[in-house]
């Protein structure tokens, strides 16, 4: 999550982040940079925006066949009730308002958490009429934990705290697992991992939504077999980002995106709520013009 940081003021919130002596905390909850959070935390809310207006923004249709609502175990487990039209429309109203004020740092704690339980709610309603994306869980974890880090600026460029990194950690994970997971899925899905590697997947999905220049793929088999393989490869190591640096973690970050790029090009299938996570890899920092990023006098 970036290099060290010398002559950078180090925030150490709690016993936990001052146990710099333990390599698992080092790793777990790396001191980064304040100003990496707040460009982070705009990325994500500004997204969340887009994401209920466009992505899915099904919930107030929803509303009016509240006797398709087929709750998740979560919301079973909380009682969750169908929405109504007029609820849904208040709650999309909420979580602009508040997406809006916790994206520019207004009341950051009591706007981020309001953001994280309207969109949680909004994201039950969302996957409960039949269809469950996973593309949407990393950003959800996003929108839980950047409440818990308190102020960021986009001056704090030499200001670090280890709770900022544990925030980002946990997104980095929850990015990766969403691989991961996927590979775990198609298993059990299939009953055989080779089954799924070997089977017509791609040759489905282009013949169900495969752009008109995708079409001569169908004529190589061979080819998206290869890439069937090649995806189980790549999904199952994904977890590997989580302990690069540098280039070779930019590569990596380039790579999925591009992939993802590849595939709305060829297929319509975006997974953009999970690309924007992969922000949280990133030097935000780095994009704060620096007459913002200006250092501070420390009392």
């Amino acid at each position: 999550m970036g290099g060290p940081m010398s002559g950078n003021r180090t925030l150490t919130n709690t016993p936990a982040e001052a146990a710099s002596a333990n390599p698992f905390l080092r790793w777990f909850m790396p001191a980064v940079p304040l100003a990496r959070v707040a460009v982070f935390r705009v990325f994500i809310y500004v997204f969340i925006i887009i994401d209920v207006l466009t992505i899915s923004g099904d919930v107030i249709a929803h509303g009016w066949t509240p006797e398709f609502y087929q709750p998740l175990w979560l919301a079973r487990f909380l009682h969750i009730p169908a929405v109504s039209v007029l609820g849904a429309q208040i709650l999309l109203a909420l979580i602009i308002v508040f997406s809006l004020l916790a994206a520019a740092g207004i009341f950051h704690r009591i706007s981020g958490w309001a953001v994280a339980i309207t969109f949680g709610a909004w994201m039950f309603y969302t996957q409960g009429y039949g269809y469950v994306a996973h593309d949407h869980m990393a950003l959800i974890i996003a929108a839980f934990v950047l409440p818990t880090i308190g102020t960021a600026r986009f001056r704090d460029v030499g200001t670090a705290s280890a709770r900022a990194g544990w925030a980002l950690r946990v997104v980095q994970i929850a990015v990766v697992l969403t691989y991961f997971y996927s590979v775990l899925m198609k298993w059990i899905a299939s009953g055989n991992i080779t089954h799924w590697a070997n089977g017509a997947v791609i040759i489905w999905a282009l013949m169900r939504r495969g752009a008109e220049w995708s079409k001569p793929f169908l004529e190589m088999p061979g080819l998206l077999i290869a890439a069937q393989w090649a995806t189980l490869v790549f999904e199952f190591l994904s977890p590997v980002a989580l302990f690069l640096k540098g280039k070779w973690l930019y590569g990596v970050v380039a790579f999925f995106c591009l992939f993802h790029l590849m595939t709305y090009i060829a297929l319509g299938i975006h997974f953009l709520p999970t690309v924007i996570c992969w922000a949280a890899f990133l030097p935000l920092e780095k994009l704060v013009p620096k007459r913002f990023a200006a250092p501070r006098a420390l009392a």
